[in-house]
């Protein structure tokens, strides 16, 4: 019986691989460096401190006036207002472009709601109309 040139060859390799086989043991452990990460730990939290209540709540009460005098450009006006608890009064005065004075004198509360007195002063005077330069461009119509 003959056997082909290509099995001959195969059966020489697996023989050969055979024999230069060594004892197979089991695994041994091997050493090796590694990090770990750092173990986790938690603070104790802090402690609560009970602090007393705020009072956000003040009583209102305040007063103030002021005044503008700009003849230049016309602003003429003055105000002052005063509060005490829920109670406001106060008044203020602007030069109207006529020439009068209007003054404003005002009150509001609670029980009454907003009051507003108007008072005119003065008398209007308004400037006489002057007539604009008519301009003709050579066409006459």
């Amino acid at each position: 019986m003959q056997l082909s040139a290509f099995v001959q060859v195969a059966v020489l390799a697996a023989l050969v691989g055979i024999s230069c086989a060594g004892y197979i043991g089991y695994a041994s452990p091997t050493y090796t460096h590694a990090y770990a990460a750092p173990a986790i730990s938690y603070a104790a939290p802090a402690a609560y401190v009970k602090h007393a209540p705020i009072d956000y709540y003040a009583y209102p009460k305040y007063a103030y006036n002021y005044g503008v005098k700009d003849y230049h450009t016309g602003d003429v006006k003055n105000q002052w207002e005063e509060r005490d608890g829920d109670k406001v009064k106060g008044e203020y005065s602007v030069v109207e472009p006529d020439g009068t004075i209007r003054t404003v004198t005002y009150t509001a509360d609670d029980h009454n709601g907003f009051n507003a007195v108007v008072h005119k002063t003065g008398h209007a005077v308004h400037p006489a109309p002057v007539p604009a330069p008519v301009y003709h461009h050579g066409y006459l119509h």
